[in-house]
């Protein structure tokens, strides 16, 4: 079983990302189950959304503690919430930031993992590009799919379509996109590092 945690703040459509990512997998006829974990319920709170993904049904229903991968919509939160707390070694992170690992004062803590998983992903300012929004979820769930390979982009843009029919859907999906050939491009030049 692969598990997603999905980290941000309210209104920034955390819960709508794991639901997506969950119709992106049975697009792909996996099975799935996204649910959310939140305390006050209000603009702005810290808002946790979790995702898991299998080849066979899912019967657990605790929060996921022990995530294969890490998506944080806010990077705010890094220094305010251990969103790193059970992350397997080998896990992927995906941060909304414009800056780096080490811009974000994370450099000691990337080393513990493996530096080709981690990436930091200008997400805001590609859903400003194509939405008109600050809204950075479908954003980074095509930057999660070239990320990690779980999804394909064509499965990502099928469950926002879903989602989101018609112009919004379209406008979505462009961001989606345009995160995953980022991410495509900044992994090509980990490669050649």
């Amino acid at each position: 079983m692969y598990q997603v945690r999905i980290h941000g703040r309210g209104g920034q459509g955390v819960v709508t990302a794991a639901e997506m990512l969950s119709t992106a997998t049975f697009v792909e006829g996996r099975f799935a189950q996204a649910f959310p974990s939140f305390g006050s319920e209000r603009m702005g709170a810290p808002v946790v959304a979790y995702c898991r993904i299998d080849d066979r049904e899912i019967r657990s229903r605790e929060p996921v503690s022990r995530p294969d991968a890490l998506i944080v919509q806010d990077p705010t939160l890094l220094h305010q919430v251990d969103v790193f707390d059970g992350l397997a070694p080998d896990g992927y992170v995906l941060i909304n930031s414009v800056r780096s690992f080490d811009e974000l004062g994370l450099g000691e803590l990337a080393e513990r993992f493996r530096r080709e998983r981690l990436l930091t992903v200008p997400a805001t300012d590609l859903a400003r590009e194509h939405l008109g929004r600050p809204v950075p979820n479908t954003v980074l769930l095509g930057g999660f799919a070239a990320l990690s390979g779980l999804i394909s982009e064509a499965s990502v843009a099928a469950a926002i379509r879903e989602r989101f029919p018609g112009a919004l859907g379209e406008a979505n999906v462009a961001a989606a996109e345009a995160a995953y050939e980022y991410v495509r491009d900044e992994m090509r030049q980990l490669a050649h590092a």
